[in-house]
């Protein structure tokens, strides 16, 4: 019998251990980002980074001069992180506008417990967090599992880095918008951090960090909690068992690892992330039978787990054999029936075991798990009077069901952490995300007509339809594809001819769709994202008192790739007015030329008006201009 699925007694700390996180190192270039990281070992919590974080200070760090201390409250539970990697992103670009998305696609769904992601230097920007379930949700903010925010630079804080920083300037966490905000002054400031641990399985996470002001990077770190399982494998009469097989499955239903009961009858799995939803099977040695139940529930949340199982010999006459699917391959977790009064189910390894069957006919009879199905349920058997021979039934053969795959591309590159929900028949809904190669699965189908259908995630628009309608029967169904394109955006500086930014300027944007206004910032910057494919025509207005230096128009083409555009400059440069002269008047002779009397035709005056006072009363009046003009350029200059 099983004596024992999980033991509370045992201290939390006996055999926990903590790891920090492994990188690879960074490959691509700014706006194109990409490397793997591993968070634990036992079960693989692994997954790929994209980002298309622009370049400068980005890269995965050692963690020799900035780490978490244990002193800090992460700390305290998963140790010092010193000498462990870490890696820094920026936004997109160096403006409010312009976030940068990065996005962590994991390879299984994650336990819902065990391992912790801390997000650093987060002051004068800030960075909103989304993740997406096992089953294709979104995650509140409660599942993302916020503790609390610290800086890790603050005096006080025990192995602290030789940083400075103000135990009060910690990150703000909106749980509305599920944003992490710096300190309200945004300024550019050392170690302010926070740390989550999600609690539930999630298959992607996904940080959108922004600009407020300065040169932002931002740090981002992973962890995770390890215990112990061990048990002992002994027989009816309390005597050690070795040679049993344990195997041990995880809460997706995957076998994490395998091992074999020693001379003592103990078995261990050690190192295993801390969390619930573990099994624990035998497989008892040959010529003996498990008593009781084969499996184990175990819980690692908070204490190291014990699993201990008792087998006994086999009493003739066993009956056994094993189901399989069309390719030889075991099938655990098949119902197997005698005359419906006896029942067990398929071990790891597709086999079952009955050990006392009755003389006389029967009928056994195998009924498919979830995924597989079978046109011929049943075998009849026959016990012979006085054998003790076993007898061995030959291979039930289960049928897989056929799986519908496809990808969700972009530019001819795979998109991944997209939703994909299929809705089949009854009404039944399956959903699961894309990997990082943008492809997804949904496998062994039961036969029926399903509805495929993709969420457009953020930073991207569909350029086709976003759901498909597919007929399951008997084969696989591959290429349900989607496409999108990414969203592009653009960016900009006004400056004056001397290179000192203009602020209040308009910027007009020009699509199909019609005009957009925009309008320069303190820094004389403008921008915007968020732009799907398609051509946009920038055209200056020049404030009153300027003109424009260069192009008052510039155009960008936005394809499927998503380009961001920046350095779409413009120059201006102030009107100079320059004084006008007052008119001279030419004097006219008070004495009329020969040709007779009458008005000059040149001055329109009469010989009446033109005295040489006059002409002394002109130059006076035009030096006392000249004296003001230069007067006046004297001053400006």
């Amino acid at each position: 019998m099983l004596v024992a699925a999980l033991v509370g007694a045992i201290p939390a700390a006996a055999a926990t251990t903590t790891a920090w996180a492994t990188w690879q190192p960074l490959t691509g270039a700014g706006g194109a980002y990409t490397t793997t990281v591993q968070l634990a070992a036992q079960p693989a919590i692994t997954a790929t980074m994209t980002s298309d974080s622009r370049a400068g200070q980005v890269d995965v760090i050692s963690g020799a001069t900035n780490w978490l201390a244990q002193g800090t409250p992460v700390g305290a539970k998963y140790g010092s992180s010193i000498n462990q990697s870490y890696v820094n992103l920026r936004p997109k670009a160096d403006n409010a506008a312009s976030p940068s998305t990065t996005t962590y696609s994991f390879a299984n769904p994650t336990p819902a417990s065990g391992w912790t992601f801390v997000l650093g230097d987060i002051d004068a920007d800030s960075v909103r967090i989304q993740a997406v379930g096992a089953n294709g949700q979104a995650l509140t903010a409660a599942e993302l599992g916020f503790q609390s925010g610290f800086n890790y630079c603050a005096p006080g804080v025990t192995g602290k880095p030789s940083c400075t920083g103000d135990a009060a300037d910690v990150p703000t966490w909106d749980a509305t918008t599920q944003t992490l905000t710096g300190n309200a002054a945004a300024l550019d400031t050392s170690g302010a951090a926070a740390w989550f641990e999600p609690n539930v399985p999630i298959t992607s996470l996904t940080f959108s960090f922004t600009r407020r002001s300065g040169f932002p990077v931002y740090q981002t770190w992973f962890a995770s909690i390890a215990r112990d399982i061990t048990g002992v494998v002994t027989d009816d009469t309390a005597a050690p068992q070795p040679g049993a097989t344990l195997t041990l499955t995880d809460a997706n239903g995957d076998v994490v690892a395998t091992t074999t009961s020693g001379a003592d009858g103990s078995y261990s799995f050690p190192g295993v992330v801390a969390t619930a939803g573990y099994t624990v099977r035998v497989t008892a040695p040959a010529g003996m039978i498990p008593e009781g139940a084969t499996s184990a529930a175990v819980d690692l949340t908070t204490a190291d787990g014990v699993a201990d199982f008792t087998v006994r010999d086999i009493i003739p006459v066993a009956v056994s054999g094993r189901v399989v699917d069309n390719d030889g391959n075991p099938v655990p977790g098949a119902t197997v029936t005698v005359d419906g009064v006896q029942t067990t189910t398929t071990d790891a390894q597709g086999n079952y075991l009955f050990d006392e069957v009755a003389v006389g006919p029967h009928t056994v009879v195998v009924t498919p798990p979830p995924g597989y199905s079978t046109t011929d349920p049943t075998e009849p058997l026959v016990v012979p009077p006085g054998s003790e021979v076993p007898i061995t039934l030959a291979d039930f053969v289960l049928a897989e069901n056929p799986d519908l795959t496809g990808a969700v591309r972009a530019n001819g590159a795979g998109v991944a952490g997209v939703a994909v929900t299929a809705v089949g028949p009854g009404g039944t809904t399956l959903t699961t995300v894309t990997g990082a190669d943008g492809g997804y699965s949904f496998p062994r189908l039961p036969s029926g007509d399903y509805e495929i259908t993709i969420t457009t995630p953020d930073g991207y628009v569909a350029t086709g339809a976003t759901s498909q309608s597919e007929i399951v029967a008997t084969a696989d169904v591959a290429d349900v594809d989607f496409e999108l394109a990414r969203l592009g955006g653009l960016s900009g500086v006004v400056r004056t001819d001397g290179g000192a930014p203009v602020a209040g300027v308009t910027i007009t944007l020009t699509t199909d769709e019609g005009d957009q206004q925009l309008v320069t910032d303190a820094d004389g910057a403008y921008g915007l994202g968020d732009l799907p494919p398609g051509t946009y025509t920038l055209t200056i207005t020049a404030p009153a008192g300027s003109t424009i230096v260069g192009p008052s128009t510039l155009t960008v083409e936005v394809t499927a790739a998503g380009e961001t555009f920046v350095d779409q400059d413009f120059t201006l440069a102030a009107i100079v007015v320059t004084p006008t002269d007052p008119p001279t008047t030419t004097p006219t002779p008070s004495t009329p030329p020969s040709t007779g009397g009458g008005r000059l035709p040149a001055t329109g005056l009469g010989p009446e008006t033109f005295t040489w006072a006059a002409v002394g009363g002109a130059v006076l009046a035009l030096g006392a201009v000249l004296f003001l003009v230069s007067r006046r350029r004297s001053h400006r200059d």
